[in-house]
């Protein structure tokens, strides 16, 4: 006998959805769960290698700033799958809305679930390359969806050594930038 889902309780509905998961174990114990459901997502950290630089974003993230006391947080770009879109559609959407920038080719990291402790979103990863001529906008976000997104282009080692100083506390640009000097080193040297 496997772990089944007994029940379901939704409990809150907005953003996201909350619900109370009752679980049967195999010894027949129950188990109760909170879990949060907001949909998938997709993240791409774009580079330069000519320049070796990367762009990323800075915004408010209420959750860290109820936590730390945190104003902004330095991410690679990312978004929710909507509608028709997929993975791939939904990175090159969101590095043109956030950071205003026509990518062409994506090179897929992974495809992670990003806190299965508690939530539902799974989340695809992506580098991919870019040159200052596909700077086709000013980023910044939706305004209708009240984003303040402020587009960060960097040095790849002002990003390594961010990372090595715990300046990035966010998972997904995390992997992304380790990916990156994985598949990539010698844009670190």
């Amino acid at each position: 006998m496997k772990p089944s889902v007994i029940s379901l309780e939704r409990t809150h509905q907005r953003w996201a959805t909350m619900s109370i998961a009752t679980i049967r174990m195999p010894d027949g114990t129950t188990l109760l769960r909170d879990v949060e459901d907001h949909g998938c997502a997709a993240a791409v950290l774009p580079y330069d290698p000519a320049r070796r630089t990367a762009l990323l974003v800075e915004q408010l993230r209420a959750a860290e700033l109820i936590a730390v006391g945190a104003t902004a947080s330095l991410e690679a770009i990312a978004g929710l799958i909507e509608g028709e879109d997929d993975a791939a559609a939904t990175a090159r959407r969101e590095a043109l809305e956030e950071g205003g920038l026509q990518l062409g080719a994506l090179e897929h990291v992974a495809t992670a679930w990003s806190m299965p402790g508690v939530s539902t979103e799974r989340m695809a990863l992506y580098l991919a390359e870019y040159r200052a001529e596909d700077r086709v906008g000013v980023g910044g976000g939706v305004a209708a969806e009240s984003e303040e997104v402020r587009v960060v282009e960097m040095s790849l080692n002002e990003l390594a050594a961010l990372m090595a100083g715990d300046g990035f506390v966010d998972m997904k640009t995390l992997a992304l930038v380790q990916a990156l000097r994985l598949r990539r080193p010698e844009l670190f040297d």
